[in-house]
């Protein structure tokens, strides 16, 4: 965007030798800007899934002795917890198995 504003003010607003040096400016700011949002795109893998949820903390919904339901993220999950937990507390994701969560408590 920046390059087109810049050869359309280089053609018809600002004096002819000027008008190259700001069309090289805008080639340098979209090469720089293009380079820096290719960078910040690939600083972090993409985490997706069931399978992104281990090791996130959950809230007991219901009492897991030793299943029951955990709220993570804002959904809740059947969970099975093999100490028990009662609800309210705080527990870890270790695993994932289908549509259950096992979970340890902190």
């Amino acid at each position: 965007m920046a390059l087109l504003v810049a050869i359309l003010l280089s053609l018809f607003v600002v004096p002819q030798p000027f008008g190259y040096v700001l069309v090289g400016a805008a080639v340098v700011y979209e090469v720089a800007s293009g380079w820096w949002s290719w960078r910040w795109s690939r600083a972090r893998r993409g985490v997706v899934g069931a399978e992104a949820l281990v090791g996130a903390t959950a809230r007991v919904a219901d009492a897991c002795r030793p299943d029951g339901w955990v709220k993570v993220r804002g959904e809740l999950w059947r969970a099975r917890c093999v100490v028990g937990a009662d609800a309210g507390e705080t527990v870890r994701v270790r695993e994932v198995s289908g549509l259950l969560l096992v979970v340890e408590r902190l």
